[in-house]
């Protein structure tokens, strides 16, 4: 089984930077994907960025191209999500996320390893 942890949520002011961080433990054999989504207040889950491990291709969410940047370090079992010049509308619990399957990148219920979330606040 896979264990997710994220860290580095906070209450930062709009235009300000965070970097979430998500530390796995255990192991996933084969190819899957690896990335993070969002819950707003009141709404959805919504997928942030996610990176397809075999071919490193990465998809982001309209709404945070150019200013969240997506990365991991595979030998240290380490996802980071770099958030700069943060809005209000970015404000939800984040949590990284998995699953051992291809298809649509994008479906929260299609992933089934998640981490217990971390709050981001942004103040206008």
């Amino acid at each position: 089984q896979v264990q997710l942890v994220e860290s580095g949520g906070g209450s930062v002011q709009a235009g300000g930077s965070l970097t979430l961080s998500c530390t796995a433990s255990g192991y996933m054999t084969g190819s899957y994907l690896v990335g993070w989504f969002r819950d707003p207040p009141g709404k959805k889950s919504e997928a942030v960025a996610v990176i397809i491990d075999w071919n490193n291709y990465i998809n982001y969410a309209d709404s945070v191209k150019g200013r969240f940047t997506i990365s991991r370090d595979k030998a240290k079992n380490l996802l980071y999500l770099q958030m700069n010049n943060l809005e209000p509308e970015d404000t939800a619990v984040y949590s990284c996320a998995a699953r051992v399957s291809d298809g649509i990148w994008d479906r929260a219920q299609t992933y089934n390893y998640w981490g217990q979330g971390t709050q981001v606040t942004v103040s206008s």
